[in-house]
């Protein structure tokens, strides 16, 4: 298979409503996520650079999620809600 005929087909969570007290969480997944993507870039020797230079490994969010752009911290939302309502979608529950 190559990539061109690759086709992305995510489970449909569009019905799946995510409960208020739930917002909190998605901020904590969200913030986690950045934390183990960092983590492992610097594991594999990237630093902090002003710009993103794949040769030199530097990247300009390797910071803390705080400091990340706000564009940066939606990416991260959307996959910590994508992935509570995929959680939903399959029948499981989420409880405190």
């Amino acid at each position: 298979m190559n990539n061109k005929s690759y086709m992305p087909a995510p489970i449909d969570t569009g019905a799946i409503e995510l409960p208020d007290e739930l917002t909190e969480l998605t901020e904590k997944l969200a913030e986690n996520t950045h934390e183990v993507w960092a983590k492992a870039r610097m594991e594999q020797g990237w630093k902090w650079g002003a710009e993103r230079n794949d040769s030199d490994k530097l990247h300009p969010c390797l910071v803390p999620y705080a400091d990340l752009p706000e564009s940066e911290k939606t990416f991260d939302r959307n996959t910590a809600m994508e992935t509570l309502r995929l959680i939903l979608a399959l029948g499981f529950k989420i409880s405190k």
